[in-house]
């Protein structure tokens, strides 16, 4: 019994801290605002608070014209069986504006069971209020509420001068100071003159100042860039159109000031380039170590051996590990000097390594096999490794200890026995007279009991046999050599297979929830199946050519069709607001080229 209440206690416990962590406070308010114009703040807790806990921030440079209200909320859902029940708190205030200028509301802070939860600062800018100048209606309207520097696309280095091979981040940010309903076309640079590995991100939004103005930022894509040459390398710049949301007032009369607020919603596209970005790549000091091959970063080393005495033609295997942050994946196995008795076998190698916004972290472990042939003792020279050091910018090299290895005789082998000498009796020299026959002197008359196959009749049927094969064998080739030179009918033939190739990839990655990786796969098996099914070069793959082309052929509402899927993979792979289904892409995409197949081979 004792031991049963322990364990209900520690599930108590247990429950109680999962509730704990559960909960959130969180803050709410607009980015912009007019000196005059009211602001309301609202503070969300999911969780009922401790009584008399709630501690409002100063609201410095604002005058409180009502407020604190408080609201509650709760809901209930039943998921498989399982009610969950949650609740909000709300406390809502209305400020005014004093001045114009950039400002942050401050933390608020609130108890729930005794434990202390506080909002993140918020920033906002204040502006002058000149009345309102949205005169113009309609889409133009909506078009000249949005400022030129109200969307920005910006294309970030961690460093502007680096040497080569040293690791740096890339960061492609969105810079937002309205509502955002969507994105289309996303094109990441291609970073040439780099070796590039996409990181996980936090898309956001993130609130932040830039340039004096407040803004929403989402962190669209995060890279780590190993430059690969020296010079000024250009980043050509990242696009993306934004779909932004914006709320124009209507000059109708007699509108119901509560069901009807004289505004309308309407939907802007704005293409946004970020300025192509320059990095000094600068080369490596002249100088480097014999062992230098390219490491950058800052590394240890340790070593370790199978066995230091051993039998003639017994393994051993020397393990060297590499561990440290930089260009680690670049890091290759170090030289070893074995003695020309030494056998050495293909060098084996393991990582662990994990990308993060410093470099990749982690270790690289070489193993070397080898077999001592001869007996003796033997002195191998220590195996240097040299990199260069981005903090004290000077190359260092790495020493393991030297190694004294005592190879002893083979005594496994297998000993050959000495050769002995049969004596001979007398009693067998006797019996040689009677033992040995009589051999038939004479020309000998020997004749084949088998006739021959030569000029038999077989011969001549397996003669023509042989000559039918090779001429149908002629033709055969023939026809392969006519069907492969023609490349139409080759790409068209192998366009299904190679797509359900890509698909069977892209499934995998949808198992494994890589949207990223999903969606790219995906657009590889429809714009290769179309490149391939009717031979359009890449440059000419568009959406254009491939609609005309299967009109041409009868199938216009599959050309409607895939060109729809293709702009959704291509919206939801990099919108920080997805709404695609990957099971239903995936779907929708094999569907699709059946159908096409189907239509073409009518």
């Amino acid at each position: 019994m004792k031991k049963i209440a322990m364990l209900l206690v520690a599930l108590c416990a247990l429950c109680s801290v999962r509730a704990a962590e559960e909960v959130t406070f969180t803050a709410n308010l607009p980015m912009i605002a007019a000196v005059g114009e009211a602001v309301r703040v609202e503070f969300v807790l999911s969780a009922k608070p401790d009584d008399n806990s709630f501690v409002p921030p100063s609201f410095d440079n604002f005058d409180v014209v009502a407020g604190p209200a408080v609201s509650t909320g709760s809901s209930i859902q039943i998921i498989n069986g399982k009610t969950t029940r949650s609740e909000s708190y709300t406390i809502t205030y209305v400020l005014l504006p004093r001045q114009s200028g950039n400002f942050t509301i401050g933390a608020a802070t609130i108890a729930v069971k005794g434990r202390n939860y506080s909002t993140s600062p918020m920033a906002v800018e204040v502006r002058e209020n000149k009345g309102s100048s949205q005169a113009q209606g309609g889409e133009a309207g909506a078009s000249n509420q949005i400022g030129e520097d109200d969307l920005l696309l910006r294309l970030s280095l961690s460093r502007q001068t680096v040497y080569k091979g040293e690791p740096l981040r890339a960061m492609v940010k969105l810079y937002s100071r309205v509502n955002i309903a969507g994105s289309e076309g996303a094109k990441m640079p291609s970073f040439g003159g780099f070796w590039s590995q996409q990181l996980d991100v936090e898309q956001g939004p993130f609130r932040e100042n830039y340039n004096g103005k407040v803004y929403e930022v989402y962190n669209l894509a995060e890279y780590l860039l190993y430059p690969q040459q020296s010079g000024v390398i250009t980043i050509e710049p990242a696009e993306i159109t934004i779909v932004a949301q914006v709320m124009v007032q209507t000059s109708r009369r007699g509108f119901h000031p509560f069901f009807d607020m004289g505004h309308e919603v309407y939907n802007v596209r704005r293409a946004l380039h970020s300025p192509a970005v320059k990095l000094q790549v600068k080369e490596l000091p002249a100088g480097a170590p014999a062992s230098f091959a390219g490491a950058v970063g800052r590394y240890t080393m340790s070593q370790k051996v199978s066995s230091t005495d051993v039998a003639a033609n017994s393994a051993v295997t020397l393990t060297l590990k590499i561990s440290g942050s930089g260009n680690l994946s670049f890091v290759q196995a170090p030289k070893l000097n074995l003695p020309a008795s030494f056998e050495l076998y293909d060098v084996k190698s393991s990582e662990k390594i994990e990308n993060s916004r410093s470099g990749s972290i982690g270790y690289r472990q070489f193993d070397y096999p080898f077999i001592a042939r001869a007996e003796g003792e033997y002195h191998i020279e220590p195996v240097e490794f040299s990199y260069f050091d981005t903090e004290t910018q000077r190359y260092c090299t790495l020493r393991a200890e030297p190694l004294d290895i005592l190879v002893r005789p083979d005594t496994s082998a297998a000993q050959q026995a000495a050769p002995s000498t049969v004596g001979v009796k007398r009693e067998d020299v006797r019996l040689l007279g009677s033992d040995i026959r009589f051999i038939m002197l004479g020309t000998p008359m020997l004749r084949s009991r088998v006739a021959p196959l030569v000029l038999s009749p077989l011969y001549f049927a397996l003669l023509a046999l042989l000559v039918v094969l090779a001429i149908v064998a002629y033709f055969v080739v023939r026809k392969m050599l006519r069907d492969r030179s023609n490349v139409v009918l080759v790409r068209g033939r192998r366009a299904n297979r190679v797509a359900v190739q890509r698909f069977r990839k892209a499934a995998k990655y949808m198992q494994e929830e890589d949207r990223r990786a999903f969606y790219e796969e995906i657009l590889r098996a429809l714009w290769g199946y179309l490149a391939d099914r009717f031979n359009i070069p890449v440059a000419d793959l568009t959406k254009e050519s491939v609609s005309e082309e299967l009109v041409r052929r009868g199938a216009e509402a599959e050309a409607e069709r895939i060109i729809a899927i293709i702009s959704q993979c291509e919206e939801a792979q990099y919108s920080p607001i997805a709404s695609a289904q990957m099971s239903d892409i995936y779907a929708d995409g094999i569907e699709i080229v059946s159908q096409i197949e189907s239509v073409i081979k009518r």
